[in-house]
């Protein structure tokens, strides 16, 4: 997704719309994009939801059940913006310290995220 290097998809607190982040990208392996995290204030107050994440992603039995409701907490506190500015319908989003890498689609997902 060459496209898409070096444009900066935003990301934003879901309760006051604060920008938390801005995720430049610099590579992606479709339909993944990876990415370096400019960190803007209010980013530390979500990367615990993240860090977990990652944690139950990366345990050696993964607990479907625990992650998903790990993600959800994300989900229910930032939204993603293209770089157009559109608001993204569903995305997996994962944040590791200056690293981001996500997939996303214009449409709402039916279930679960793959």
């Amino acid at each position: 997704m060459s496209d898409h290097h070096g444009s900066a998809w935003i990301l934003h607190r879901r309760d006051d719309g604060r920008v938390l982040a801005d995720l430049v990208v610099t590579g992606g392996d479709f339909p993944w994009l990876n990415a370096r995290v400019d960190q803007r204030e209010g980013l530390a107050e979500v990367r615990p939801l993240f860090a977990e994440e990652l944690r139950l992603l990366d345990a050696g039995d993964v607990d479907v059940e625990s992650w998903e409701r790990a993600y959800e907490e994300i989900r229910s506190a930032v939204t993603l913006r293209s770089p157009e500015g559109h608001e993204v319908p569903e995305f997996l989003l994962h944040i590791d310290g200056n690293e981001a890498w996500w997939r996303w689609s214009d449409e709402p997902f039916d279930g679960e995220h793959t």
